[in-house]
């Protein structure tokens, strides 16, 4: 299956770019600069009547790199209307049922009116508290505000003093924690022991919140939870979601403690707004529960849950709760695909959820009554990456959707039919660039199971091209057809390349025995799909020169390189390295998620070393011959930076040609503008190096 990727069709501007003189082999091929300053479509947020719908647009300035986000606001009922930029300075804005667009402006929640002519007026602000608001949530009726801001899980009120902290006794800067804390730090900042990420409800009275402010998770002692609402690395406003007729408060929170490192038991709650305890609505399921989503008349709630404790990746199944009797049921139980979104209807008659799907990323519409689960078609071609879907009146639908061609627009499909663009973000900004085409594939892999991979290559080029093998992270993951400012395939293929991508053993869209066969063989099976689909992909199509080649990936990607280095010495001329685990012993021991190793590798380091030695690249090194870029991020705790300066260490030792890059102030993922910029830039360096050397 091929495709052309240039530009999103069905916008005029982009078919006026198509029927212009400019040709694809006259356009310029994508760059670093391209990428990095591409601007960003954000999650939109659709006022009450369905008119409207408000977005968020990151620009990042050529020169400086300084990012700004704006608030755009789009029409619905007219397919030709022209987005309008909001004159407001605010972030994170959302429409309440009352019709109102409530946003984060100096920290605290503000609301405004939007015209359908794109006026503001009535700006005002809502919330006057003693702390900072990480983000809020509005009832429906608009009679309540839900916000979460950082607080010791003792305090009572949101103006409690917490000036002492246990965790810093002074007189130095040091920090002291206790052995059975739990997470001492995580992703990439240190724990602040007994300090929660908690949501507080207050009244709503004409535009003002008002009276006390309830703790959703209830008096200290009482039996609601010690831990992060949100939920921390990545927790967001899916975390919290209020009862239809805001009287109560759905929320998922992690229990913090001992036990946190070790445990993916998130938990439903809720809470009536009376000041006491909230009841644990999934305290039987030990594993994750989340994304609790309220039918609009109040009957269900939906949500999806794991079934096994400690495993990250498995299955996330719907579940409809009846709130009347209490029933609980699996929905999807007979689908077998995670679904990472919900969203009901508005007439409450179907469940709208995405989940991967082989190399797509579709919306499905789900019957609560019987589970039957449909695939909407809703784009032309490949779905590609489809998210933020929210439900408007009858089938319509607004969402985003993204491909390896082109970063995220928004959608609207009426009557569950074929969808339209409403904005062009970056579309005629990317009909500016040299096209590339992309290639599905499969063939059989290890135990003769069905793998799928992509090739990317830039269109109606002559000669043949260097392959470049992509090596996705998780490992429960996939380079599925989605957009990424981070390991984006078009502009690697844009400097010359075909960027060949194996979605092997282990890899999420498949089903969850697939997902679950890399389980304790991480260098196994996924190691013999990258090489049998390196192979096909070099079959399949004769323009990729297989004689230059390098491979690259990070986390799990960058251990796969570590571990080709010593496994298939003798493939690439070069490899790149990003955040890639070293020595499984030490990496063990320094990772902050214990849960996640200790599923893959069948428990701990002390108790099954034979499963994480028989997987280290350490023991391999002897037999590393090929030139590495290593490049890690200080701020990563994940895996920590010694990881890639001790493949660093072993390089110099053996006097392989190597690079280190080092990020001081980047996590797990280099996020930063001119941090990315420099990232891409010493990338290509080194596969120019190996692969076009100078004449």
């Amino acid at each position: 299956m091929t495709s052309r990727i240039g530009l999103a069709l069905p916008l005029a501007s982009a078919i006026a770019l198509f029927a212009s003189p400019l040709m694809a082999q006259d356009r310029a091929p994508m760059s670093a600069q391209d990428l990095v300053t591409m601007p960003r479509l954000g999650a939109p947020s659709v006022d009450p009547s369905g008119r409207m719908a408000v977005y968020p647009v990151t620009t990042t300035d050529p020169q400086s790199y300084a990012r700004d986000s704006a608030l755009h606001m789009r029409l619905l009922n007219a397919i030709d209307a022209a987005p309008v930029r909001l004159d407001l300075d605010g972030s994170d804005a959302r429409f309440g049922g009352d019709g109102w667009l409530y946003f984060l402006k100096e920290e605290q929640v503000w609301r405004a009116r939007v015209g359908t002519d794109g006026s503001v007026t009535a700006m005002s602000q809502v919330t006057d508290l003693p702390r900072a608001v990480n983000g809020f949530d509005v009832s429906r009726d608009g009679s309540r505000i839900a916000v979460w801001t950082d607080l010791p899980r003792d305090c009572t009120t949101l103006d409690c003093d917490d000036s002492a902290k246990s965790y810093a006794p002074g007189p130095g800067t040091g920090l002291l924690f206790e052995g059975d804390g739990g997470f001492v730090r995580h992703w990439d900042e240190w724990e602040t022991p007994g300090t929660y990420s908690r949501v507080f409800a207050l009244s709503l009275e004409n535009g003002t919140a008002s009276g006390p402010a309830i703790a959703l998770d209830g008096p200290i002692g009482a039996g609601g939870p010690a831990g992060d609402t949100p939920t921390r690395p990545f927790g967001g406003g899916e975390d919290v979601a209020f009862a239809p007729t805001g009287r109560g408060v759905y929320f998922t929170a992690r229990e913090a403690g001992r036990g946190e490192p070790y445990s993916t038991n998130l938990d439903i709650w809720y809470s009536d707004l009376g000041g006491g305890a909230p009841v644990n609505l999934t305290q039987d399921n030990e594993a994750l529960d989340a994304l609790p989503t309220p039918s609009p008349d109040g009957r269900y709630l939906a949500y999806v849950a794991m079934e096994r404790p400690t495993y990250e990746a498995d299955r996330q199944v719907v579940m409809l709760r009846d709130l009347r009797t209490g029933e609980t049921k699996a929905l999807t139980e007979e689908f077998d695909r995670s679904f990472g979104s919900l969203a009901w209807t508005r007439d409450a008659r179907w469940i709208i959820a995405t989940a991967q799907d082989v190399l797509d990323t579709p919306a499905f519409r789900i019957d609560p009554r019987t589970g039957q689960v449909e695939r909407l078609d809703l784009m032309a071609g490949n779905e590609a990456h489809i998210g933020n879907v929210v439900p408007l009146h009858g089938g319509d639908i607004v969402f985003t959707r993204d491909s390896i061609g082109a970063p995220a627009e928004l959608y609207l499909a009426r009557n569950w039919g074929q969808a339209k663009p409403l904005t062009d973000i970056a579309t005629s900004r990317m009909g500016t660039l040299a096209p590339v085409v992309v290639q599905r594939f499969s063939f059989a892999g290890a135990n003769s199971d069905t793998v799928w991979g992509q090739i990317t290559k830039p269109e109606g080029v002559s000669g043949r091209l260097p392959a470049i093998l992509y090596v996705h992270g998780g490992p429960q993951g996939s380079f599925n057809d989605g957009w990424s400012s981070r390991w984006n395939p078009r502009v690697v293929a844009s400097q010359g390349y075909a960027v060949v991508s194996v979605d092997f053993h282990g890899s999420t869209g498949y089903g969850q025995a697939f997902t679950d066969a890399i389980n304790r063989d991480w260098g196994g099976k996924p190691l013999e799909d990258l090489q049998k689909g390196l192979t096909a992909a070099l079959e399949l199509d004769s323009q990729i020169d297989g004689s230059r080649s390098c491979a690259m990936g990070a986390s799990y990607g960058g251990y796969m390189m570590n571990w080709i280095a010593g496994k298939w010495p003798d493939r690439f001329d070069c490899l790149v390295q990003h955040d890639g685990l070293f020595d499984m012993r030490s990496f063990y021991f320094t990772t902050e998620e214990l849960w996640f190793p200790r599923w893959d590798f069948g428990g701990g380091y002390l108790e099954n070393p034979e499963a994480y030695e028989k997987w280290n690249p350490v023991n391999h090194v002897d037999k590393w011959q090929t030139p590495m870029l290593v490049i890690t991020g200080m701020k990563d705790f994940r895996v920590p930076y010694t990881q890639g300066v001790a493949s660093f260490t072993a390089l110099q030792e053996k006097q392989i040609p190597s690079q280190l890059l080092v990020f001081p102030d980047e996590n797990h993922w280099v996020l930063k503008p001119k941090n990315s910029l420099q990232w891409h830039n010493t990338v290509f360096a080194w596969l120019d190096r190996w692969l076009k050397p100078a004449k």
